[in-house]
């Protein structure tokens, strides 16, 4: 591929938790300590996630920023390797990683593996049923380091699922996988409550 694709030891990874955990914070942390020490990022996060208005990525603590926005026929693995040309990257971030096809998951492990560049994708596991996203299926097959931010439920347990719920706050049993919200329509809960909520 060429001086600027160069095989290094980058690894992609998968940060992951339920809502409110603090994702996007610590996607923006990471980013911003690359760029303090003068290296150039990527953002990416999902087209269908329109909450941050004007800023592509925006966290519940006020942080916020620019990026580019994937959707199901974005070819990362093209769009990367292009920038990477203009202006070497020294990582590339992602936010909202949940919606990412498997197809995208493989292209952001060849940035890692064939042009060098780590990868950190941010999202959820499961969705509001319990079962696992696409792209968070693929992360965690093949992400090279898999971690656990933390959420608290109500309870002080580990919130490790997402509670949908409708305008008057009861849980929301059926529906379509993706449902963009925040706290209004989300809540984090540990396992046991989240069942509690389900059964009632």
């Amino acid at each position: 591929m060429g001086g600027l694709w160069l095989c290094a030891m980058a690894k992609l990874y998968f940060y992951y938790a339920s809502m409110n955990a603090g994702k996007s914070t610590n996607l923006l942390q990471a980013d911003f300590n690359y760029r303090e020490r003068g290296m150039a990022t990527m953002l990416w996060t999902a087209a269908l996630d329109d909450r941050g208005g004007d800023h592509a990525i925006e966290s519940r603590i006020g942080l916020h920023a620019e990026a580019h926005r994937f959707d199901k026929a974005t070819d990362l693995w093209t769009a990367v390797k292009a920038a990477h040309v203009v202006q070497p990257l020294s990582c590339v971030l992602v936010d909202e990683a949940q919606f990412l096809s498997k197809r995208q998951v493989w292209q952001l492990a060849r940035i890692a593996d064939e042009a060098g560049v780590p990868v950190l994708c941010y999202g959820l596991r499961t969705d509001f049923q319990g079962e696992l996203f696409e792209g968070a299926a693929a992360l965690l097959g093949i992400a090279d380091s898999l971690v656990e931010l933390k959420a608290v439920c109500h309870c002080g347990r580990k919130a490790t699922m997402n509670l949908r719920v409708d305008e008057s706050g009861a849980a929301v049993r059926a529906g379509a996988q993706t449902e963009i919200g925040g706290n209004d329509r989300y809540v984090a809960l540990c396992r046991r409550h989240f069942s509690e909520a389900m059964s009632a």
